[in-house]
């Protein structure tokens, strides 16, 4: 055997023995194929303490990849609304329609089958092929990525091509034939709970003898990550739009791009230029169709997405004048209690909430002030 070969069953030992006695327990573990895919796609940008109440409750109401296929997108959009990066969840559900159309509901053992799944790629693929089906496939995501660039020392963007080629080589070296699915949730939980990009626990470290970088002056020189994008700073106005039998105008959004799919108060990204009032104005006339006249603001959120940095503003509107629209939305009016049965964005369910208790304090006759909701 030759030494690189000995190091990685070396590593790979040790990091079997401290997963067995350090391991969290998730709900996740030892589900079904198609439980494991689930907590993987929520897990892609989400952490594991955000991610578990929302995986609990979305397998109570689709417990099976059938149960899942079978439901409306609108309804599964309700169980996802607060996890964020909503093209997972259109993806899962389309995936999930073809899993039973084409794999007979049986989540496919076969790379080849499972990576034309929309929303896997090979990091998911590896991670569903090797936890739920114990097949010696490589991963590699965050965790991965930082655990390997220290042991190894790889020095440069570990999103570069020449890294990633590297990194992909290394974890497919690395996980053994046996318990490959435990080697790869030790990586990951490895990374999550030892091996921390700030503040690594070097000390408690099952691979330190192994790691280049333990033994440098600063482990968290590695891995090289590049300086981010600077935050955009952007400012959006809702109107709450209610009719005379006291519902409000909900529009759904296109199921591409930010957002897709959700439902939201009608909205306007404000202008240079404009005042909030002004864009809540044209958001009546150019998204909900109607002339408006604005009253009383109601909130002031902010809120972070990816790199943008949110100001929303959400006005109280009563409809005058029906316009005609080019390009029309979907629709709805929600009367007050029904509005928590409709998949909102994060900073629409802020605006939601300042919404009810705005109406709480109305109709105790109260004036509300504006309410700042992070």
């Amino acid at each position: 055997m030759n030494p690189a070969q000995e190091t990685s069953d070396a590593i790979a030992a040790a990091l079997l023995v401290w997963f067995q006695r350090h391991k969290r327990d998730l709900p996740w573990r030892g589900a079904t194929p198609y439980g494991v895919w689930v907590s993987e796609i929520m897990l892609q940008q989400t952490q594991v303490v955000t991610a578990t109440p929302f995986y609990l409750r979305f397998m109570e109401r689709f417990p099976t990849v059938n149960a899942l296929a079978e439901a409306p997108i609108e309804e599964v959009l309700v169980y996802w609304a607060g996890l964020g990066y909503y093209a997972r969840a259109r993806n899962l559900h389309r995936a999930a329609q073809r899993v039973v159309e084409e794999f007979g509901g049986v989540v496919p053992a076969n790379p080849a089958e499972i990576e034309s799944l929309p929303g896997i790629g090979r990091y998911t693929a590896g991670a569903i092929l090797s936890i739920a089906y114990n097949l010696p496939r490589p991963i590699v995501d965050a965790n991965v990525i930082r655990v390997l660039s220290r042991v190894f020392g790889i020095v440069g963007d570990p999103k570069s091509s020449a890294n990633q080629a590297t990194l992909w080589r290394l974890a497919e070296r690395l996980v053994p034939q046996a318990n490959p699915g435990d080697f790869n949730q030790g990586l990951m939980e490895l990374g999550a709970l030892v091996c921390e990009p700030a503040e690594p626990r070097c000390d408690a470290c099952p691979l330190f003898v192994f790691c280049a970088a333990g033994h440098s002056p600063d482990p968290t020189a590695l891995p090289e990550i590049p300086a981010g994008k600077a935050a955009v700073s952007v400012t959006h106005v809702s109107v709450l739009i209610r009719n005379e039998q006291g519902a409000f105008l909900l529009m759904q959004r296109p199921l591409q791009g930010l957002w897709g799919g959700l439902w939201e108060f009608p909205r306007a990204v404000m202008r240079a230029g404009e005042t909030p009032k002004e864009a809540g104005l044209r958001a009546g006339r150019e998204i909900a169709g109607y002339d408006l006249s604005l009253s009383k603001q109601v909130a002031k959120i902010k809120h972070s997405v990816t790199h943008h940095r949110i100001t929303l503003y959400g006005f109280m509107a009563t409809p005058r004048e029906p316009l005609p629209l080019e390009n029309p939305h979907r629709m709805e009016w929600a009367r007050p209690r029904d509005l928590d049965s409709y998949a909102l964005s994060a900073p629409q369910t802020l605006l939601r909430n300042a919404l009810q208790a705005f109406l709480v304090e109305e109709g105790k006759g109260v004036m509300q002030p504006t309410l700042e909701w992070e």
